[in-house]
């Protein structure tokens, strides 16, 4: 069967975003699988490049850094996920309320996270110098000894997860998007049967706005996995690795190293980590996220 004129134009016009996943998505994730499997030091030509096997994946699970990057990635995102979708939510119902000059609180919310984060962690190097950073100023108002946050093991990585719910502007917008969606006439209906502010927002709004609480979950989860760029400027993965992350590792293989084939691999086995606990979650989300059509459907 022939193709149309307009058919063949719709291949065309999607041609661009074709070329762009083949060469710059598919085409290095294929060459980095290969390089899991190989011995290269990047410097030197890609016929340097030498097949070891699984020797890169036995030496992984040896190296007492994966490990330590591995503990550090899980516990920020255990803590920081939950956490940054708590206050994501709240501040997206304070600026869901209809009050004068909303838009600008608005803006002044979302400002932060079009920041560049090299820009803004230079910013809270400044805020958590334990000298005269701000944060150490204000607690000595109060009587109390700010501690050395970043230089300090038990609170560099506390530090980075406070300085993270400074950028939650997109989640917010996205949870206030969700949150103008859901009807008001569910919320006057429940009003007139006697439920309270808590009981609407248990038994309306979560159930409303749970398509996008699944959506940044999904979202906060690999930006999770995957943070990298604070902790490369603020601490290095410093003070005694207590900010060691996942990526931040699999970089210091691959550039200072100079060990790719090495870092290919941790690609892999982190590629593998986000794709089980999405699927967990996309899995899971059967039992608490409701769209509207489901009602149709039963």
């Amino acid at each position: 069967m022939r193709k149309s004129n307009s058919e063949w134009s719709g291949y065309l016009f999607i041609l661009p975003w074709l070329l762009g996943l083949v060469l710059f998505t598919v085409g290095p994730m294929l060459f980095s699988l290969l390089l899991a499997f190989s011995r290269w030091d990047i410097i030197t030509g890609v016929k340097s490049i030498e097949w070891v096997g699984l020797d890169n994946f036995k030496a992984i699970f040896q190296d007492e850094l994966f490990y330590q990057s591995l503990k550090v990635t899980f516990v920020f995102a255990l803590i920081s996920v939950p956490l940054y979708q708590i206050f994501s939510l709240i501040a997206a119902m304070l600026l869901n309320m209809r009050t004068r000059g909303m838009k600008l609180f608005r803006l002044i919310y979302f400002m932060p996270s079009v920041i560049p984060a090299v820009a803004v962690s230079m910013m809270w190097v400044m805020i958590f110098n334990p000298e005269y950073g701000v944060l150490n100023r204000a607690l000595a108002l109060v009587g109390i000894q700010g501690p050395a946050w970043l230089q300090d093991p038990s609170y560099a990585l506390g530090a980075l997860i406070v300085m993270g719910i400074w950028g939650i502007g997109n989640t917010i917008i996205i949870y206030l998007s969700g949150l103008q969606g859901v009807p008001e006439e569910l919320y006057e209906a429940a009003e007139l049967d006697g439920a309270g502010r808590f009981r609407r927002f248990f038994s309306i709004t979560l159930p409303m706005i749970s398509p996008t609480i699944f959506f940044n979950l999904i979202m906060g989860i690999i930006g999770g996995f995957q943070y990298f760029t604070q902790a490369f400027v603020m601490t290095n993965g410093g003070p005694l690795n207590s900010t060691l992350f996942y990526n931040l590792y699999l970089y210091n293989k691959a550039f200072q190293d100079y060990e790719m084939g090495y870092a290919s691999a941790l690609s892999w086995i982190l590629f593998v980590i986000i794709l089980v606990f999405t699927l967990l979650v996309i899995r899971s989300s059967s039992m608490w996220v409701y769209y509207q059509g489901d009602d149709d459907k039963d």
